[in-house]
């Protein structure tokens, strides 16, 4: 637990720089080496609409007496604008006023998984400021958009009570990666059906032997007992995976592979941007030249 006083001016620089860094300042940014600290990374994800921010809020008081904690919220950007409303940091007000607390909106700009651009890079600083905790609430996210499950440690999933259709949907994507699922406003008719739902689908789930089961949980923002329940499942998670160094190497793999495949992704997208004005022009083969020719760029990074 960080003992010196959290410099939010910054850290907060120090996150708009990472935000907007191009790809050869990414790849200078690049870990060689394991951090000295490295704070514990809770994920929450889940449909649009689930309540997701709500749930972030209160989950944070919970778990503030476990040290200094970050909220990183990512909202959706205009693919026309660029532009994010950032309104998850608004449905965070009562969390204003704790020194060892602090809360940062995301747009997610160009990416299409549920994360925002370069975030790989801002969840290293959040390790340089001494955090022992983060939370990383995603954009409503599908099926196949988790790209979140090597960014945290702990996976969240939200889900409402009578969303059937969109458990059916995400049953082969994300409830597969989910470590917890969470039936939210669980104050509204069906959320009991729901859970059953889920538990019949992860029944038939295999799992290999010593294997996590996924607990599913009812929570609502009236029901303090709920949030602490949740917590608890959160640092009974945490245990499960310290307990073997190996899923902690298998998770900083994953989180190295898709750093690079971003990194390749935006050297790629940079280079065609550059060339935008003939590209679409040019015969075929050589916009395919051009594409290698980036490609081959992107490795030598």
């Amino acid at each position: 637990m960080s003992t010196a006083p959290l410099d939010r001016w910054t850290l907060s620089r120090a996150l708009t720089r990472m935000a907007n860094a191009s790809t050869a300042e990414l790849a200078q940014a690049a870990p060689r080496e394991r951090p000295a600290h490295a704070a514990r990374r809770i994920g929450i994800t889940g449909a649009p609409g689930a309540g997701k921010s709500t749930l972030v809020g209160h989950l944070a008081l919970e778990r503030l007496s476990k040290g200094r904690l970050g909220v990183l919220a990512v909202d959706p950007s205009s693919p026309k604008s660029g532009g994010a409303i950032l309104g998850d940091r608004v449905r965070m007000d009562d969390l204003a006023g704790s020194a060892e607390l602090y809360i940062r909106s995301l747009g997610s700009r160009r990416t299409c998984d549920g994360l925002a651009d370069n975030l790989p890079e801002m969840l290293d600083i959040m390790d340089e400021f001494d955090f022992d905790e983060v939370v990383l609430e995603t954009v409503g996210i599908g099926q196949a958009e988790y790209a979140v499950r090597a960014q945290v440690d702990t996976l969240v999933l939200v889900l409402l009570p009578e969303s059937g259709d969109t458990v059916q949907a995400m049953k082969a994507g994300i409830m597969e990666m989910a470590d917890i699922f969470v039936v939210n406003k669980s104050d509204l008719p069906g959320a009991q059906r729901m859970a059953t739902d889920i538990q019949r689908i992860a029944a038939v789930t295999s799992q290999p032997e010593g294997a996590w089961r996924a607990p599913i949980l009812l929570t609502s923002a009236s029901q303090p007992a709920s949030i602490r329940a949740l917590s608890q499942a959160i640092d009974s998670h945490q245990a499960w995976r310290s307990a073997d160094p190996q899923r902690s190497q298998h998770l900083r793999a994953q989180r190295a592979r898709y750093r690079l495949k971003r990194l390749l992704e935006m050297r790629v997208a940079e280079a065609i941007a550059v060339q935008a004005d003939d590209f679409f022009d040019a015969p075929l083969q050589q916009q395919l030249a051009t594409v290698l020719t980036a490609v081959r760029t992107a490795h030598d990074l």
